[in-house]
């Protein structure tokens, strides 16, 4: 088979280096890549936005599958237009993938098919947010109603924090001139659960837990995610396979029913309530970095069980025992401004797998070229030993301009302890 992984950042890395472990894959195409993606497959300079230039190489190369990374190129459409010309793709259509693209679409479909969510209101006007913020109390979840990279939610634990917020969404228009979502904060461990969807055929992966804030010990702005590990402790499986009951099953179910039957990646971002699990937000694609250490749990063949979902004849997933934990270095700076092309050294001595998320290569030297940089794995059979592992890793690497969180695995060390 050939296929086309389409992104160019860590969960792509991922995704096609799990990809490349299948006896079906003939040739990778990635589009358009990263110098350390194409270490190992064939990279294309055709950016994730540039659907028409996609479908001309799809056709030109036969591509057998291909799959969508980003969630800008799912808004874009890319799958309505990749069908259109019969071309295979494992990702939502733009009605379906509007489940991640409107918090409110994703609301309203909860509400109709009795998914467990927190309860909310939808706003435009600074005012109104603020009054029904000061109502629900404090902290509250006030949450961009449009694609934010990762960055549109905000826990706001005073009414200032509610104000700033509201005014950077609402009256300065940070992410774009779309409402806001305002909703009760939700206690309790939160986790992702994604799964591979066709239709009603739902199949869960392994979960995962990811880090958004920027600092140890969860302080500082969210980010795209600091680090991730898999599976989560705190989270049994009884309470896993109520969150695919309740949750991930109705979610497709609904979708179907509606007419915007979802095919790709479901991602549910959940958390574990007194009063069981509920979902903070859905996805319509990997998420990231959770893929990062979702795939290397994954014993099966991921191009093997996706061809098979496409053709309605699923079969159940096997996965290695064993904890993989994942460790991101991000810019200084990040998730605002930071300086490109710092050298990174000792990438060449590590013995980890890494998955690079922002790194370019000039002339033999790796540097810096985005925000979340690499992604140092480390495994165990515990999550202390993964983190041990992963730390090991990141210790090797020398580069002043990079951070890193160090606490990341604690809630699951801590509840085994």
């Amino acid at each position: 088979m050939k296929i086309l992984i389409i992104g160019k950042g860590g969960r792509e890395h991922a995704i096609a280096w799990k990809a490349a472990q299948s006896p079906l894959a003939d040739k990778i195409f990635v589009a358009p890549g990263s110098d350390a993606i194409a270490e190992f497959c064939s990279c294309v300079a055709i950016k994730e936005s540039e659907t028409e230039k996609l479908v001309n190489f799809a056709e030109k190369e036969q591509i057998d599958l291909t799959i969508v990374g980003p969630e800008v190129a799912l808004m874009n459409g890319i799958a309505d237009t990749f069908k259109a010309h019969n071309l295979p793709i494992f990702a939502p259509s733009k009605a379906a993938a509007m489940i991640e693209g409107s918090k409110e679409f994703a609301k309203k479909l909860m509400l109709k098919y009795h998914i467990p969510t927190a309860k909310y209101q939808s706003f435009i006007n600074f005012d109104e947010a603020m009054e029904y913020a000061k109502k629900l109390g404090f902290p509250t979840v006030i949450k961009y109603d449009g694609l934010a990279a990762g960055k549109g939610v905000v826990v706001a634990l005073s009414e200032e924090e509610a104000a700033n917020a509201l005014k950077e969404m609402l009256v300065d228009h940070k992410f774009g001139h779309d409402k806001v979502i305002i909703e009760e904060f939700l206690e309790g461990p939160e986790f992702s659960l994604m799964a591979l969807v066709n239709g009603e055929i739902v199949l869960p992966l392994s979960i995962a837990q990811d880090h958004k804030r920027a600092f140890d010990g969860d302080k500082g702005p969210n980010t795209g995610g600091m680090g991730a590990y898999s599976p989560v402790p705190m989270i049994s499986e009884e309470n896993t396979q109520l969150a695919i009951n309740s949750i991930m099953i109705p979610a497709a179910k609904g979708l179907v029913a509606e007419g915007k039957a979802f095919t790709g990646i479901l991602y549910g971002g959940l958390i574990l309530t007194k009063d069981g699990p509920k979902v903070i937000e859905f996805n319509a694609r990997f998420g990231d970095p959770e893929t990062e250490v979702v795939l290397p749990r994954m014993k099966s063949d991921l191009i093997e069980i996706i061809v098979n979902l496409l053709n309605n004849k699923p079969f159940p997933i096997e996965w290695y025992d064993k904890t993989i934990l994942g460790v991101v270095l991000a810019s200084e700076g990040y998730p605002n401004s930071y300086p490109k092309g710092l050298p990174i050294h000792g990438l060449d001595k590590i013995p980890n797998l890494v998955f690079h998320a922002g790194t370019q290569k000039n002339e033999q030297i790796w540097t810096n070229d985005g925000g979340r940089v690499l992604f140092i794995i480390g495994e165990g059979k515990t999550a202390q030993e993964a983190k041990n592992d992963a730390y090991n890793g990141v210790k090797m690497i020398d580069a002043p301009n990079l951070f890193y969180r160090k606490d990341i695995g604690k809630q699951a060390i801590d509840f085994v302890k």
